[in-house]
């Protein structure tokens, strides 16, 4: 199979860095993570977000340019936690929308986006874990990282609202929606296995889908 780049989305807590680690570890594939842990403002950002949201937001998308040009020159097939489409048009956007980041930096902020994805190689795969909110606040609940304990489930729901929006509408890749509160790849290794099958005779028949791309 000639080197790939796939991109791992889904909101928070629907599993992204576990399955990008079981991906990588079944093809011998190479992993790019979302810097969570390193992101300085972070913890700052769910205190206050009015404050902190323009500066996380470029944070991430820094990061995720940066990683984006990495891996366009890595010999290795790779596979991404979360993409800069999602930072913009979900993550900002809702930040935006709820009044967290002001006209100005949106503005700025949708610019920069526009500039980057402009110059940036598109991704052969989206696999998108599709997860209600439910399912996210127990997953986010057992990796028990203390600044997520205060997400509340209107946040998680405003950011589904718009990752449903941003994937039936993206057509620069093939997409596969993983039914996250059906499939369990954590806990499940027969979930895993069918998922990881399905993966690869996707990237080979762009025609064949384990779920539905538009549901």
């Amino acid at each position: 199979m000639a080197k790939k780049y796939i991109v791992l989305a889904g909101n928070i807590g629907a599993g992204k860095s576990t399955l990008v680690g079981m991906i990588c570890q079944r093809f011998g594939w190479k992993a790019y993570y979302e810097p969570v842990a390193e992101n300085p403002y972070l913890e700052r950002f769910y205190d206050d977000m009015k404050q902190w949201a323009f500066h996380s937001q470029v944070y991430f998308m820094t990061h995720r340019v940066k990683s984006h040009h990495a891996l366009a020159g890595d010999p290795f097939s790779v596979v991404q936690d979360r993409s800069i489409y999602e930072d913009a048009e979900v993550f900002a956007k809702n930040l935006y929308m709820r009044g967290e980041i002001s006209e100005d930096d949106y503005a700025t902020y949708r610019e920069l986006y526009r500039v980057f994805t402009c110059l940036l190689p598109v991704p052969d795969l989206v696999v998108y874990i599709r997860a209600s909110v439910a399912t996210l606040q127990k997953r986010i609940a057992s990796r028990g990282r203390g600044f997520e304990a205060a997400i509340g489930d209107e946040y998680l729901a405003g950011l589904n609202r718009l990752y449903e929006e941003w994937i039936s509408s993206f057509t620069l890749a093939p997409i596969l929606i993983i039914p996250g509160d059906e499939l369990d790849f954590v806990e499940n290794p027969a979930d895993l296995h069918r998922i990881l099958d399905r993966l690869e005779k996707r990237l080979k028949d762009k025609q064949l889908l384990l779920f539905p791309a538009r549901a």
